[in-house]
């Protein structure tokens, strides 16, 4: 069973982080503190349409681009949660490029390593001290999302192994990155109860995924709150998708 009492999830205003906070929102037992990260909150009007109609979801500014501003979010995230620790933080925020060899440059490079490796790896350090405050504070428990993890959005096309088409440097070499990312934190934060995972949400009708895309958001991420409920020590550290079909790096 799922029931986190607190999540942060990054990309919030539309697609796939918008429908995270409202599934969790639907969860049996929903968390007590949502709080729904975006670059623009000011444009978010359905994230502030959830809100409204319920007082779990703090709308808070994030650039995932921008790690020197995320002390500033992890004092206001600190500060609602009121001395309790952030369960699981879910990096969503991420920005696609389909650059091939001949069109990839360096600042496309940078910009996409910035937002989609960069960024997830310095916000799981900045809120590091309340995901171990939240697993402290469940001894003894089995390692899970409902204790205390992090989950980074990722890509199929960032393994290796299903790489045959070529193409999408920075993409692919950004989640590829992020998967190492996540296999890192699984061995250090092992000792802490603290769980590591990349979710492949699948090919999603979204901005980023486009109209030609094979599922929809609320089929991607029912599939997504179904794998989260079911991790463990044993997943720990692995690249799953949204069916919870392990997939190689």
């Amino acid at each position: 069973m799922l029931c986190p009492r607190s999540v942060l999830i990054t990309g919030a205003n539309r697609g796939i982080g918008l429908e995270l906070v409202r599934q969790f929102l639907q969860l049996e037992t929903p968390p007590k503190h949502v709080f729904a990260t975006c670059r623009s909150p000011g444009k978010a009007e359905d994230l502030h349409t959830l809100a409204k109609s319920n007082g779990a979801v703090s709308v808070l500014k994030l650039d995932v681009s921008d790690p020197d501003s995320f002390q500033g979010v992890r004092e206001e995230v600190e500060a609602l949660l009121q001395g309790s620790g952030l369960n699981l933080l879910i990096n969503n925020a991420g920005i696609i490029s389909r650059d091939d060899l001949s069109a990839v440059t360096i600042q496309k490079m940078e910009s996409l390593f910035r937002t989609n490796t960069i960024g997830p790896l310095f916000l799981a350090k900045e809120f590091l001290p309340l995901i171990q405050k939240a697993a402290k504070a469940s001894t003894g428990l089995p390692m899970s999302c409902t204790k205390s993890a992090i989950i980074n959005m990722t890509s199929k096309v960032g393994s290796m192994d299903d790489n045959r088409s070529g193409g999408r440097y920075p993409y692919r070499i950004s989640k590829a990155a992020l998967n190492m990312v996540t296999k890192n934190l699984s061995v250090d934060l092992k000792s802490d109860d603290i769980l590591s995972v990349s979710l492949h949400p699948g090919y999603v009708k979204t901005d980023m995924g486009g109209p030609n895309a094979l599922i929809t958001s609320e089929q991607s991420v029912q599939g997504m709150i179904n794998v989260m409920a079911g991790l463990d020590e044993e997943k720990n550290g692995l690249m799953l998708d949204y069916a919870g079909k392990i997939i190689p790096w």
